[in-house]
């Protein structure tokens, strides 16, 4: 006698929206200063005892993915920057109905021995952010960053077959078509996936495209399927919104139906978080 088939579960927003990808914040710190994330002063950090632990973090996955989440990314701040986060890899990798764990980084601190231990994790793929390829406008937009620490870890990534590795490229009012076709080529050279995305602000939800260029990231809010979880414990239904809901740890799954239908048709402005406290 056959086994009966799993039946996905489709949790859909007040719009029709079929809501299946879960963004967790694993840290609000950072080893840069971005300057579309973070002021350069930094930002009153949250201490150990303020933020999930990876227990609790994989209990809300498991929740989400009873809820027919399939996708998970892991983002910060940093990922990196939080002590054996392929421990958390493991524990995501292992919940059914999850089909796929990724992470966003900056690719500083993803030696080749941290992309091996992600990888025999389950960690599927990676996005790295890289804006730039010149190491002064590199330095630049990051604040303290190394041109060089970050293309390591691009090689890292590929080398622990973290594929497909994505670049995440963030259009400036200065970039050029020079400076963007640059990067494409550095990524057909090796490989990689270019994704580009317009400079915007949480507070502007209406900013034009950068430099008249087509970005290949216009976040069509039609088409969302997100929420997203905070390091502190918090479902964020929209990221350009100021509206959360906190995690009830004696009914996660209830918090989590709570956040999706709480989702705006479109997103206005956040101005209750930086862009580090939320993860993108």
């Amino acid at each position: 006698m056959q086994g009966r088939r799993r039946v996905r579960v489709k949790l859909l927003d007040p719009y029709g929206r079929s809501i299946r990808y879960l963004r967790i914040s694993v840290t609000d710190r950072c080893n840069y200063r971005c300057v579309y994330c973070m002021p350069e002063e930094g930002v009153p950090l949250a201490t150990h005892d303020d933020i999930l632990s990876y227990e609790e973090i994989a209990r809300v996955a498991e929740a989400a993915a009873a809820l027919g989440f399939e996708r998970v990314r892991l983002t910060g701040g940093e990922p990196l920057v939080r002590r054996r986060i392929e421990d958390l890899v493991s524990m995501l990798a292992g919940i059914g109905g999850l089909r796929e764990v990724s992470m966003t980084t900056n690719g500083s601190l993803l030696t080749r021995e941290k992309a091996r231990l992600l990888k025999e994790a389950g960690l599927a793929r990676v996005n790295i952010s890289l804006d730039t390829l010149d190491p002064a406008r590199f330095r630049a937009i990051t604040r303290c960053g190394n041109l060089d620490d970050a293309l390591a870890g691009v090689d890292a990534a590929l080398e622990a077959d973290l594929r497909p590795v994505k670049i995440n490229m963030i259009v400036f009012e200065e970039t050029t078509r020079d400076d963007v076709e640059a990067m494409r080529a550095f990524c057909r050279g090796r490989g990689l996936h270019l994704q580009t995305i317009k400079q915007f602000s949480l507070y502007d939800r209406e900013e034009d495209p950068a430099g008249g260029i087509k970005c290949d990231r216009p976040m069509p809010c039609a088409l969302c399927d997100k929420l997203r979880l905070t390091a502190d414990g918090y479902l964020k239904p929209c990221l350009f919104s100021d509206k959360e809901i906190e995690v009830d740890f004696d009914h996660i799954e209830l918090s989590l139906r709570r956040a999706v239908a709480a989702k705006p048709p479109k997103g206005t402005c956040c101005s209750n978080r930086l862009m580090c406290q939320i993860g993108g």
